[in-house]
């Protein structure tokens, strides 16, 4: 069992940032320019400040990192280091006699400071790693009795998406324009996307690179690994299905992807480690893994339309269900000779679980609109209408420790005509 801690700066009961975790984001004050802090509870710590102070001069390590606009240069130090500066933060923030308390400047207000995207992302991977999620697309448009494709349990499908098009959680949603087929006969239109949807995701951050030609193997992938965030993979559904043969998505998707502003490093998220679901038939050896590589970690979606005063929580459910891990994904990713660089994310794919009520998408919870969600103040949905705000939280949760990520939430704005 992990040891109690317990921070000088209070910690409200629910927080998605105790002391056990302390994720790591960019953010800003007044006219600032914006720079690495850690979350903890309400407030930010300024890692500048931190470091002015002295607290990491012994590192041998490039301190100015912590002045910097993403966190792709904190990252380069490599988890020998982050994971010490972390350690060191924590241990300060539970020392009632610590020098930070004297520091007002090193301690700031969330409510008080702008969150950016907390990294620089090169290049952006979306996987389809969920088996309930696949097996609910593959029975609505094709076979019900064989709704897997042949390859989906002997590697981890995914496609490159488009990296320029991440923003950061509160960031509006442009509702796209495209080509529709809204009638099989007729030939298709140009217009704003009808059936606009999200995608509950998480993604990982990558930590460290491979050279051109080298793969990952499984047994160092998690040194590769940064750390997690919240991601919502917006998605038009009917500019995607007249475009995706033979190539599969493309405008329907690199409008916007968003993500949360807090990366949890992957050691907070230890305690939360549990086996994934049995893996039949057995995957190839180097997509092997041994131990603990799935996370329980909590997931909802709220739905809020515009002007309603309170959001419906629309789906729940769990990361741990994946059947596809994250060390999987990026040894298959890389398993070609790709070299992957720090920055770089990888997404989940949609995540659903077994019931109704778990579904990850709009797709799922109307069934590709044959059926109505009911929201709070009697408004219906099949999907997304402007005004609109979509919220994903997740948070893990074991005994008296609780790691969050917060959330990452969006408003649906009208097509540019």
């Amino acid at each position: 069992m992990q040891q109690k801690l317990t921070s000088w700066i209070p910690v409200p009961e629910h927080s998605d940032f105790s002391i056990y975790n302390l994720p790591y984001g960019i953010f800003s004050k007044d006219s600032h320019t914006p720079r690495i802090g850690m979350a903890i509870g309400e407030h930010i710590v300024d890692l500048k400040r931190v470091a002015e102070a002295g607290l990491f001069h012994d590192l041998h390590a490039d301190l100015s990192v912590f002045d910097r606009t993403s966190l792709n240069d904190y990252i380069s130090l490599g988890k020998e280091v982050t994971t010490e500066i972390r350690k060191r933060v924590q241990q300060e923030l539970c020392d009632e006699h610590s020098s930070l308390k004297e520091m007002s400047s090193a301690i700031v207000q969330q409510s008080e400071c702008k969150l950016h995207l907390p990294v620089k992302v090169g290049d952006y991977t979306d996987f389809y790693s969920s088996i309930e999620h696949a097996t609910n697309v593959g029975k609505m448009f094709r076979d019900p009795e064989n709704a897997l494709l042949p390859n989906w349990k002997h590697l981890p499908v995914g496609y490159h998406g488009r990296a320029s098009s991440i923003v950061v959680s509160g960031t509006p949603v442009q509702r796209p324009n495209g080509q529709l087929k809204p009638d099989d006969d007729k030939p298709p239109v140009y217009g704003p996307s009808q059936r606009l949807d999200f995608e509950l995701e998480v993604g990982f951050i990558v930590g460290k690179e491979n050279q051109l030609g080298n793969s990952i193997h499984v047994q160092q992938a998690e040194d590769h690994i940064f750390g997690l965030l919240l991601f919502n993979d917006w998605s038009a559904r009917d500019i995607q299905k007249w475009e995706y043969r033979p190539l599969g998505p493309f405008l329907g998707k690199n409008f916007a992807s968003s993500v949360s502003p807090w990366i949890v490093p992957l050691e907070a998220l230890d305690p939360f480690r549990v086996q994934g679901p049995e893996q039949n038939p057995e995957v190839l050896p180097y997509l092997r893994t041994q131990g603990k590589k799935n996370y329980d970690i909590n997931l909802e979606v709220d739905l809020q339309p515009q002007g309603q005063p309170e959001p419906t929580t629309i789906s729940r459910t769990n990361y741990r269900y994946m059947y596809w891990n994250m060390v999987q994904q990026l040894v298959h990713h890389t398993s070609g000779g790709c070299n992957v660089r720090i920055g770089d994310i990888m997404a989940s794919g949609t995540i659903s679980g077994t019931d109704p009520q778990s579904y990850g998408s709009l797709l799922e919870l109307s069934w590709s609109g044959s059926t109505t969600l009911k929201l709070k103040g009697g408004q219906e949905r099949t999907f997304l209408e402007d005004g609109d705000r979509v919220t994903i939280k997740g948070f893990a949760r074991k005994d008296d420790i609780r790691v969050g990520f917060g959330e990452v939430t969006s408003k649906i704005l009208p097509a540019k005509i």
